[in-house]
């Protein structure tokens, strides 16, 4: 049986999400191996950058735009999260990520800055690795991907399709 509580989280969240046809990850991605993105790889993260002001705005741009908010914690140091940033930015991946993502971007240093930010989202402990991804519903600030915010810390095990449909999971 469906609580009330359970029932106007679901029914809140289908509000903010796109519709089942939109829900559809990018039918192919244009490149199929890392080697194929551009190069230097991107550095997604602005080591200065004042990331509890960016995390409030771009909250604030999510619920305006009925966007999920894309949190990306990471360091340019690290391989995975500089291949990440390189797939996010390839087309179609970048116009399918901001149709139904607002993506802000948080240095977390050698995992030993910006740690308030996870904790806002219930992560109380060290991140497992990089890059950390937190979805959250930014009417509720409540994580969607509780549990998997460490699934592509490895990255470059996986291919630039199989990221872009990790995406995808959390917007169906």
């Amino acid at each position: 049986m469906i609580g009330r509580s359970t029932f106007g989280a679901a029914a809140s969240l289908a509000l903010l999400l796109p519709t089942a046809a939109e829900a559809a990850p990018p039918a192919r991605m244009t490149i199929s191996s890392f080697e194929q993105l551009a190069r230097p790889l991107p550095l997604p993260y602005n080591e200065a950058a004042n990331a509890d002001a960016d995390v409030v705005a771009a909250r604030t741009r999510a619920r305006k735009g009925h966007k999920l908010l894309l949190i990306d914690l990471g360091g340019n140091w690290c391989l995975d999260c500089r291949i990440l940033g390189g797939v996010m930015a390839t087309q179609p991946l970048a116009g399918w990520l901001s149709a139904r993502f607002e993506v802000v971007s948080v240095d977390v240093g050698r995992f030993d800055k910006n740690q308030q930010i996870q904790r806002s989202f219930g992560i109380q402990d060290r991140l497992e690795g990089v890059p950390a991804l937190l979805v959250v519903n930014p009417r509720s600030g409540k994580l969607v991907n509780a549990g998997h915010v460490t699934a592509l810390a490895d990255a470059r095990s996986l291919t630039p399709q199989a990221l872009a449909d990790w995406f995808a999971r959390w917007t169906r």
